[in-house]
């Protein structure tokens, strides 16, 4: 069986979490799209990690890892965080990297801040991890795909019409300095030697293990409203965040995506610009900010202090819809046990008009938040096991949440832990 687990708001749902835990069911686990501009953020028996390209589901010994080819993948960033798994006493992953994967490389994330540098004020918040460039290149159709490494006489004729190109731009446009062929074909040598072991027809490989009736796990990284067509353009990502691109950037049928666990905080957090109709400011952010998450919310990749807002209905109905949820995790719900009372955000006031649904970027940046606000529960909720446990105001919560969304929320996180999480039956 397959299935996913992706985000429904802006990324920093908790996604790590629930991939780490349905893990432990999965015998294949694969990042199918993003690259290490975003991090997720795992507790368990080995400790506290913050993976960025590794799938969350290393920690196991019984799962096989895979970089799927909708992945932009960075191989040094990649070997690096291996090692730092296993320098800490995680056994080594048994990883395999899809031949049809592009590679990041070392000028995609000179152009990334480049770029910035030159828009300077209206920049799209960009982590400067290569990922705008790298996907420019990959559509253009001047990308490095990880086979190719395999094909010297290729690469050679191949690093001098890249160098070319990619001159023209650092010369007239950026006014830095130049790419030289020789050192674009050493930086493709060096990779090669790091990746060639754990080359694989990553597509073939799946078809095999679905046939075998193997449970795979599809892995997303940020979420539906940083979606490049259905997000809020263009503060967005260069890659689908859906569980429909999970069947393209790993390479398998659609069909036969079977559960869809969508991520849903329990209030609202988003690093990066864009537009946040929920959000909060002042002391009221910086206390949730300081009690968000596991160790406050800060960016797993960035270090970042999060944007802080309360939840929102509007856009996680979106989110879930064009998702496809089957299921839905509400994650972090603990920290959320010192407020009196919990606003809400359940509609846009738009040009005076109120809308449940999520409207395009241009009306979204005129939306203010309608708000609810309902009782808090004042208590500390961790370590309930059984959802008739919760205090009441807390199941309330959840119940009206769900109701507003109009998807099944089936899993509440509870807790950073593994096994911090109540299993609801729908």
């Amino acid at each position: 069986m397959v299935r996913a687990v992706v985000g429904a708001n802006w990324g920093d749902e908790g996604k790590g979490k629930i991939t780490d835990m349905l893990g432990e069911q999965s015998d294949i686990i694969i990042r199918f799209q993003g690259g290490a501009n975003a991090g997720h953020t795992i507790v368990n028996n080995y400790g506290k990690f913050a993976l960025h390209t590794l799938p969350s589901g290393v920690f196991y010994n019984h799962t096989t890892s895979i970089i799927g080819n909708g992945v932009a993948l960075d191989i040094p960033v990649l070997f690096k965080e291996v090692k730092s798994i296993v320098d800490r006493g995680v056994p080594a992953p048994k990883l395999l990297v899809s031949d049809r994967a592009q590679m990041v490389m070392s000028y995609h994330k000179l152009f990334d801040a480049y770029e910035e540098e030159r828009l300077a004020g209206k920049s799209f918040g960009s982590t400067k991890s290569g990922i705008a460039p790298f996907y420019s290149d990959k559509y253009a159709k001047i990308g490095f795909q990880v086979s190719e490494l395999f094909d010297d006489e290729l690469l050679k004729e191949k690093v001098v019409r890249v160098a070319e190109q990619k001159n023209v731009m650092l010369e007239h446009l950026y006014h830095k300095p130049l790419i030289k062929p020789e050192d674009l074909l050493d930086e493709l040598h060096e990779y090669k030697e790091m990746v060639a072991p754990y080359v694989c027809d990553v597509s073939l490989f799946l078809y095999k293990a679905i046939k075998e009736g193997k449970n795979i796990l599809l892995e997303g990284q940020l979420g539906t409203l940083k979606d490049p067509d259905h997000g809020i353009y263009p503060m967005v990502t260069s890659s689908s965040t859906l569980a429909a691109y999970g069947a393209i950037g790993a390479g398998i049928p659609p069909y036969e995506i079977k559960q869809i666990v969508t991520v849903c905080k329990a209030y609202s957090s988003a690093v990066g610009a864009g537009a946040f109709v929920s959000e909060i400011f002042g002391e009221e952010a910086d206390e949730l900010r300081r009690r968000g998450g596991d160790g406050g919310e800060y960016g797993a990749t960035t270090g970042r202090p999060r944007r802080m807002g309360w939840f929102d209905c509007v856009a996680s109905k979106y989110g879930c819809r064009m998702q496809g949820t089957t299921d839905v995790a509400f994650t972090v719900l603990d920290v959320l046990g010192y407020l009196d009372e919990i606003p809400v955000c359940i509609g846009y006031e738009i040009d005076g008009e109120v809308t449940t649904d999520f409207p395009t970027t241009h009306l979204l940046e005129k939306a203010k938040p309608v708000m609810k606000v309902l009782p808090g529960w004042k208590s500390d909720i961790r370590g309930i096991k059984n959802y008739e446990d919760l205090p009441e105001n807390c199941r309330n919560y959840i119940e009206f949440v769900e109701e507003q969304i109009g998807y099944p929320i089936t899993m509440v996180s509870n807790g950073p832990g593994r096994d911090e999480i109540i299993y609801r039956n729908k």
